[in-house]
């Protein structure tokens, strides 16, 4: 299923992914620091949500209290509640 999730505090703007049988897959950022962005989604590709959340949720960057790999965690777990 696809999920576009607007982003909060961060550079980027937008998150859009898929999740498909629990896996992360065709992560996309709009927005923030391109080369780091790319890096995430080709590192995250193919894992378990739940797996992506774990490492990711609580990065902070410059003292924002969130990062985009945060951003992303928090997309990945409302995508959980929309499941439901």
């Amino acid at each position: 299923m696809q999920y576009e999730y607007k982003t909060n505090g961060t550079c980027s703007t937008k998150i859009e992914f898929e999740i498909i049988d629990g896996l992360v897959r065709n992560v996309k950022f709009t927005g923030g620091c391109n080369g780091n962005l790319k890096a995430i989604a080709a590192l995250v590709e193919g894992m378990p949500k739940e797996k992506v959340i774990e490492i990711l949720r609580g990065i902070d960057c410059r003292g924002k209290g969130t990062s985009c790999g945060d951003q992303l965690a928090r997309a990945l777990e409302e995508a959980n509640y929309s499941i439901h």
